[in-house]
Protein backbone atom coordinates (compact mmCIF):
# COMPACT_ATOMS: atom_id res chain seq x y z
CA UNK A 1 0.00 0.00 0.00
CA UNK A 2 1.85 3.04 -1.26
CA UNK A 3 -0.03 5.95 0.22
CA UNK A 4 0.31 8.24 3.20
CA UNK A 5 -1.99 8.01 6.17
CA UNK A 6 -5.17 10.07 6.19
CA UNK A 7 -6.12 9.23 9.78
CA UNK A 8 -6.81 12.02 12.22
CA UNK A 9 -4.85 11.72 15.45
CA UNK A 10 -3.81 13.58 18.57
CA UNK A 11 -0.51 13.04 20.35
CA UNK A 12 0.65 14.37 23.72
CA UNK A 13 2.84 13.49 26.68
CA UNK A 14 6.27 11.91 26.99
CA UNK A 15 7.43 8.42 27.76
CA UNK A 16 6.47 5.02 26.43
CA UNK A 17 4.08 5.30 23.42
CA UNK A 18 0.54 4.09 24.08
CA UNK A 19 -1.94 3.97 21.21
CA UNK A 20 -5.62 4.46 22.10
CA UNK A 21 -8.25 3.07 19.72
CA UNK A 22 -11.90 3.99 20.23
CA UNK A 23 -14.94 1.80 19.68
CA UNK A 24 -17.89 1.60 17.28
CA UNK A 25 -19.76 4.93 16.87
CA UNK A 26 -17.01 6.71 18.81
CA UNK A 27 -13.95 8.86 18.10
CA UNK A 28 -10.88 10.13 19.95
CA UNK A 29 -13.24 12.32 21.99
CA UNK A 30 -14.15 9.24 24.08
CA UNK A 31 -10.78 9.50 25.82
CA UNK A 32 -11.67 12.96 27.19
CA UNK A 33 -13.41 11.19 30.07
CA UNK A 34 -10.07 9.80 31.28
CA UNK A 35 -7.15 11.68 32.80
CA UNK A 36 -4.64 10.21 30.36
CA UNK A 37 -2.01 12.83 31.22
CA UNK A 38 -1.66 11.20 34.64
CA UNK A 39 -0.38 7.98 33.05
CA UNK A 40 3.06 9.43 32.33
CA UNK A 41 3.27 8.07 28.79
CA UNK A 42 3.17 9.36 25.22
CA UNK A 43 -0.50 9.11 24.26
CA UNK A 44 -1.48 8.65 20.61
CA UNK A 45 -5.24 8.90 20.07
CA UNK A 46 -6.43 7.82 16.62
CA UNK A 47 -9.73 8.24 14.78
CA UNK A 48 -10.32 4.97 12.94
CA UNK A 49 -11.40 5.17 9.26
CA UNK A 50 -14.93 6.54 8.91
CA UNK A 51 -14.97 7.82 12.49
CA UNK A 52 -14.37 11.28 13.92
CA UNK A 53 -12.31 13.26 11.41
CA UNK A 54 -10.90 10.25 9.55
CA UNK A 55 -12.38 9.45 6.14
CA UNK A 56 -13.31 5.90 5.10
CA UNK A 57 -11.52 5.37 1.80
CA UNK A 58 -11.80 1.59 1.49
CA UNK A 59 -14.20 0.25 -1.15
CA UNK A 60 -13.43 -3.44 -0.61
CA UNK A 61 -15.13 -6.00 1.61
CA UNK A 62 -15.40 -4.44 5.11
CA UNK A 63 -12.60 -5.67 7.36
CA UNK A 64 -10.93 -5.04 10.70
CA UNK A 65 -7.68 -5.79 8.90
CA UNK A 66 -8.11 -2.59 6.88
CA UNK A 67 -8.43 -0.55 10.07
CA UNK A 68 -5.30 -2.20 11.49
CA UNK A 69 -3.33 -1.60 8.31
CA UNK A 70 -4.20 2.09 8.33
CA UNK A 71 -3.25 2.47 12.00
CA UNK A 72 0.08 0.71 11.39
CA UNK A 73 0.78 3.04 8.45
CA UNK A 74 0.22 6.11 10.62
CA UNK A 75 2.43 4.75 13.40
CA UNK A 76 5.17 4.04 10.87
CA UNK A 77 4.96 7.62 9.61
CA UNK A 78 5.18 8.86 13.21
CA UNK A 79 8.25 6.64 13.67
CA UNK A 80 6.59 4.78 16.55
CA UNK A 81 8.44 1.46 16.56
CA UNK A 82 7.33 -0.07 19.86
CA UNK A 83 4.10 0.67 21.69
CA UNK A 84 1.28 -0.47 23.93
CA UNK A 85 -2.34 -0.59 22.76
CA UNK A 86 -5.58 0.28 24.54
CA UNK A 87 -8.68 -0.61 22.54
CA UNK A 88 -12.27 0.04 23.55
CA UNK A 89 -14.80 -2.44 22.15
CA UNK A 90 -14.24 -2.43 18.35
CA UNK A 91 -10.89 -0.74 18.98
CA UNK A 92 -9.89 -3.88 20.86
CA UNK A 93 -10.58 -5.99 17.77
CA UNK A 94 -8.31 -3.69 15.78
CA UNK A 95 -5.68 -3.90 18.53
CA UNK A 96 -5.69 -7.71 18.41
CA UNK A 97 -5.18 -7.59 14.65
CA UNK A 98 -2.28 -5.18 15.15
CA UNK A 99 -0.70 -7.51 17.69
CA UNK A 100 -0.96 -10.43 15.28
CA UNK A 101 0.42 -8.33 12.40
CA UNK A 102 3.21 -6.70 14.43
CA UNK A 103 4.05 -8.95 17.42
CA UNK A 104 7.49 -7.41 17.96
CA UNK A 105 6.14 -3.85 17.97
CA UNK A 106 3.28 -4.36 20.45
CA UNK A 107 4.45 -5.00 24.01
CA UNK A 108 1.13 -4.64 25.83
CA UNK A 109 -2.54 -4.78 24.82
CA UNK A 110 -5.46 -3.67 26.99
CA UNK A 111 -8.92 -4.80 25.93
CA UNK A 112 -11.29 -2.24 27.46
CA UNK A 113 -14.86 -3.57 27.30
CA UNK A 114 -13.61 -5.70 24.44
CA UNK A 115 -12.92 -9.33 23.75
CA UNK A 116 -11.06 -11.86 21.63
CA UNK A 117 -13.84 -14.17 20.44
CA UNK A 118 -15.65 -13.83 17.11
CA UNK A 119 -19.33 -13.01 16.71
CA UNK A 120 -21.86 -15.78 17.30
CA UNK A 121 -24.13 -16.63 14.38
CA UNK A 122 -26.92 -14.65 16.05
CA UNK A 123 -24.64 -11.64 16.50
CA UNK A 124 -23.57 -11.85 12.86
CA UNK A 125 -27.22 -11.55 11.83
CA UNK A 126 -27.58 -8.53 14.12
CA UNK A 127 -24.58 -6.85 12.44
CA UNK A 128 -26.32 -7.14 9.05
CA UNK A 129 -29.53 -5.72 10.50
CA UNK A 130 -27.56 -2.78 11.96
CA UNK A 131 -25.94 -2.10 8.56
CA UNK A 132 -29.38 -2.08 6.94
CA UNK A 133 -31.13 -0.07 9.66
CA UNK A 134 -28.53 2.70 9.80
CA UNK A 135 -28.99 3.31 6.09
CA UNK A 136 -32.74 3.72 6.59
CA UNK A 137 -32.87 5.59 9.89
CA UNK A 138 -29.55 6.51 11.46
CA UNK A 139 -31.18 8.65 14.14
CA UNK A 140 -33.51 5.88 15.31
CA UNK A 141 -30.66 3.40 15.48
CA UNK A 142 -28.36 5.69 17.46
CA UNK A 143 -31.04 6.79 19.93
CA UNK A 144 -31.76 3.13 20.67
CA UNK A 145 -28.27 1.62 20.56
CA UNK A 146 -26.19 4.14 22.51
CA UNK A 147 -28.23 4.28 25.76
CA UNK A 148 -28.15 0.47 25.88
CA UNK A 149 -24.38 0.55 26.21
CA UNK A 150 -24.73 1.94 29.75
CA UNK A 151 -25.84 0.10 32.85
CA UNK A 152 -27.80 3.20 33.92
CA UNK A 153 -28.14 5.60 30.95
CA UNK A 154 -30.18 8.14 32.93
CA UNK A 155 -27.23 8.61 35.30
CA UNK A 156 -25.09 9.59 32.30
CA UNK A 157 -27.68 11.47 30.27
CA UNK A 158 -25.36 14.26 29.09
CA UNK A 159 -22.74 11.74 27.94
CA UNK A 160 -25.39 9.71 26.11
CA UNK A 161 -26.64 12.82 24.32
CA UNK A 162 -23.12 13.89 23.37
CA UNK A 163 -22.38 10.43 21.97
CA UNK A 164 -25.57 10.47 19.91
CA UNK A 165 -24.84 13.96 18.57
CA UNK A 166 -21.31 13.01 17.57
CA UNK A 167 -22.38 9.70 16.01
CA UNK A 168 -25.02 11.57 13.97
CA UNK A 169 -22.13 13.28 12.17
CA UNK A 170 -20.80 9.90 11.06
CA UNK A 171 -21.81 8.79 7.57
CA UNK A 172 -24.34 5.96 7.46
CA UNK A 173 -22.10 4.07 5.06
CA UNK A 174 -19.18 4.26 7.49
CA UNK A 175 -21.31 2.93 10.35
CA UNK A 176 -22.53 0.09 8.14
CA UNK A 177 -18.94 -0.67 7.07
CA UNK A 178 -17.76 -0.90 10.70
CA UNK A 179 -20.68 -3.16 11.65
CA UNK A 180 -19.91 -5.54 8.79
CA UNK A 181 -16.17 -5.40 9.51
CA UNK A 182 -16.85 -6.56 13.07
CA UNK A 183 -19.10 -9.30 11.71
CA UNK A 184 -16.35 -10.72 9.53
CA UNK A 185 -13.51 -10.48 12.06
CA UNK A 186 -11.58 -13.61 12.91
CA UNK A 187 -11.71 -15.50 16.18
CA UNK A 188 -8.68 -14.50 18.26
CA UNK A 189 -9.44 -16.70 21.27
CA UNK A 190 -6.55 -19.11 20.88
CA UNK A 191 -4.23 -16.33 19.75
CA UNK A 192 -5.10 -14.34 22.88
CA UNK A 193 -4.49 -17.33 25.13
CA UNK A 194 -1.12 -17.89 23.46
CA UNK A 195 -0.23 -14.23 24.07
CA UNK A 196 -1.75 -13.88 27.54
CA UNK A 197 1.47 -12.38 28.92
CA UNK A 198 0.84 -9.28 26.77
CA UNK A 199 -2.93 -8.94 27.19
CA UNK A 200 -5.08 -7.55 30.00
CA UNK A 201 -8.87 -7.14 30.13
CA UNK A 202 -10.79 -4.33 31.81
CA UNK A 203 -14.47 -5.20 31.87
CA UNK A 204 -17.75 -4.04 33.31
CA UNK A 205 -19.44 -6.74 35.35
CA UNK A 206 -22.80 -5.73 33.86
CA UNK A 207 -21.54 -5.31 30.28
CA UNK A 208 -24.31 -6.59 27.96
CA UNK A 209 -21.93 -6.93 25.01
CA UNK A 210 -18.83 -8.49 26.61
CA UNK A 211 -20.51 -10.90 29.00
CA UNK A 212 -18.62 -11.64 32.21
CA UNK A 213 -19.52 -15.32 32.17
CA UNK A 214 -18.15 -15.74 28.63
CA UNK A 215 -14.87 -14.14 29.65
CA UNK A 216 -14.63 -16.55 32.58
CA UNK A 217 -15.47 -19.56 30.40
CA UNK A 218 -13.04 -18.76 27.58
CA UNK A 219 -10.11 -17.31 29.53
CA UNK A 220 -8.10 -20.54 29.70
CA UNK A 221 -4.81 -18.67 29.30
CA UNK A 222 -5.18 -16.83 32.61
CA UNK A 223 -5.32 -13.38 31.02
CA UNK A 224 -5.47 -10.83 33.88
CA UNK A 225 -8.92 -9.25 34.27
CA UNK A 226 -9.85 -6.02 36.04
CA UNK A 227 -13.56 -6.43 36.72
CA UNK A 228 -15.54 -3.29 37.53
CA UNK A 229 -18.72 -3.65 39.61
CA UNK A 230 -21.90 -1.75 38.69
CA UNK A 231 -20.51 -1.00 35.22
CA UNK A 232 -21.76 -1.60 31.69
CA UNK A 233 -19.99 -1.33 28.32
CA UNK A 234 -18.81 2.26 28.76
CA UNK A 235 -16.35 1.86 31.62
CA UNK A 236 -14.37 4.96 30.61
CA UNK A 237 -17.47 7.02 31.46
CA UNK A 238 -19.17 4.88 34.08
CA UNK A 239 -16.03 4.09 36.11
CA UNK A 240 -13.41 6.50 34.82
CA UNK A 241 -11.33 6.67 38.02
CA UNK A 242 -11.14 2.87 38.24
CA UNK A 243 -10.16 2.59 34.56
CA UNK A 244 -7.33 5.10 34.97
CA UNK A 245 -6.15 3.27 38.08
CA UNK A 246 -6.06 -0.02 36.18
CA UNK A 247 -4.35 1.51 33.15
CA UNK A 248 -1.72 3.08 35.38
CA UNK A 249 -0.80 -0.30 36.83
CA UNK A 250 -0.92 -2.15 33.49
CA UNK A 251 1.02 0.41 31.47
CA UNK A 252 3.72 0.94 34.11
CA UNK A 253 4.54 -2.74 33.71
CA UNK A 254 4.80 -2.42 29.92
CA UNK A 255 7.03 0.65 30.03
CA UNK A 256 9.33 -0.79 32.65
CA UNK A 257 8.78 2.06 35.13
Amino acid sequence: MNHTSTLNYRMFGNGHPVVFLHGFLESISMWNYLDLESLGCQCILIDLPGHGKSELLDDHEPSIQYFATEVALLLSELNIKEYALVGHSMGGYVALQLLENNPDAVNRLVLLNSTYWADSEEKKKDRILVAELVQKSKSLFLKTAIPNLFLNPKAHESAVNELIEEAMLQKSGAIAYASLAMRSRKDFTQFAMNNSSKITLIQGEEDKIVLKNLVEETNTGNIPVYSLANCGHMAHIEKSAEVIRALSIILQVSSGI
